[in-house]
């Protein structure tokens, strides 16, 4: 396949209400799209580091930037045949996975395209349909937040998600679990504590949670797993993973027992695979994050978590939770399985950005010919 034509645009996304984390918080999503042709087909990708780099070192002017400059002109006209091959091309670049990603995601949907087969089935996927859990963020109050968790519980989510942070953590925890002692829940700490806080852990294990997500560092690995042999609750990788060889170390070192996977943090689809598949041999179970992507970005993963190791319920969101309009020709939404649980369900064909609303929401754009 040969690549003829690049387009990259940084959008800015309005959210219904700010999302917020132990590092932030975001009224607004930034992302990057990219469109790739190949002869006469063309396939939509994204990646969405968000507007700052908090969650990770990236961030999405960035990885304009570096798209821009030099990831897109490595890549243009030359003939690929594999993520491999793209993987090995974009290589000399050291980091930056975010900008890699929104390569190699592009490269998997044009595969799909010119193929006329699912995504998730170039991915070996045997299911169509995955179970998703219900996520918050910091809330005003915990009244506030128990009223959510009521709403979610109601609707039969099989597990629910609490961001956690310094002033939103234990006696929040205490209140949840109390309030619903028999729900699975696992917290999510988006790196806000370090080693230090071992006794609030320490008290977190007698809460019995499903796990806890990247406790400590951004790039850590070495604390983690001090920190996981010295707790019962099962530790989450998710920051801490930002390559195959990341995760291939985080399992050695028994740094932790889940690891959540999300494409762009990975640098693409392609080493989201190796991971899932080096996991799966490790009998480490996986679990699909998003990044508040739109639809377009949302679908790749979707797409991903149809995978067999994706046994914990996805982290995938439907767009009206967080956008008056999603910036994809189609939304994500949420249906019932056949057991009555939340779920999401592969796209095919896969969204592609609406042109009014691109136009709308684009910041900057490049075009490679």
């Amino acid at each position: 396949m040969i690549i003829d034509r690049i387009e990259i645009f940084h959008v800015a996304l309005p959210l219904i209400t700010p999302w917020r984390t132990a590092y932030g918080e975001d009224s607004v999503v930034e992302s990057v799209l990219c469109r790739m042709t190949s002869g006469s087909t063309e396939a939509w990708g994204e990646s969405c580091p968000l507007a700052a780099p908090c969650y990770s070192p990236e961030w999405a002017g960035g990885i304009f930037e570096t798209a821009k400059r030099w990831l897109a002109p490595r890549v243009l006209g030359q003939d690929f045949k594999s993520g491999e091959e793209i993987q090995h091309a974009l290589s000399i670049y050291k980091g930056n996975s975010f900008a890699k990603a929104l390569i190699d995601n592009t490269w998997w949907t044009l595969q799909t395209n010119l193929t006329e087969q699912p995504l998730h089935r170039l991915f070996g996927a045997k299911r169509d349909c995955i179970p998703v859990g219900a996520d918050f963020g910091v809330q005003d109050s915990i009244e506030e937040l128990l009223d959510l968790i009521h709403q979610a519980v109601s609707e039969g989510f099989p597990r629910i998600k609490l961001k956690f942070r310094p002033g939103w953590d234990l006696p929040m925890l205490r209140s949840v679990r109390n309030e619903f002692p028999d729900t699975i829940f696992h917290i999510d700490c988006n790196s806000g504590y370090t080693l230090a806080d071992l006794s609030m852990f320490q008290e977190i294990d007698s809460l019995d949670l499903a796990m806890i997500e990247q406790p400590l560092g951004f790039d850590d690995l070495h604390d983690h797993a001090k920190l996981q042999s010295m707790l019962k609750t099962p530790i989450c990788l998710d920051e801490s993973i930002s390559s195959p060889e990341r995760a291939r170390k985080a399992i050695e070192l028994k740094a932790c027992r889940y690891i959540n996977i999300k494409p762009g943090r990975v640098g693409g689809i392609t080493n989201a695979l190796k991971i899932h598949n080096d996991s799966k041999d490790a009998d480490i179970p996986c679990w699909v994050g998003g990044m508040l992507e739109s639809s377009v970005g949302g679908a790749i993963c979707i797409s991903l978590g149809m995978l067999g190791n994706f046994s914990y319920p996805a982290d995938i969101f439907p767009s009206s939770n967080y956008y008056k309009t999603d910036l994809g020709s189609v939304p994500i939404t949420i249906e019932k399985d056949h057991r009555g649980i939340p779920s999401v369900r592969a796209m095919h064909p896969l969204p592609t950005p609406h042109p009014e609303r691109l136009s709308q929401c684009t910041v900057q754009s490049a075009v490679f010919r």
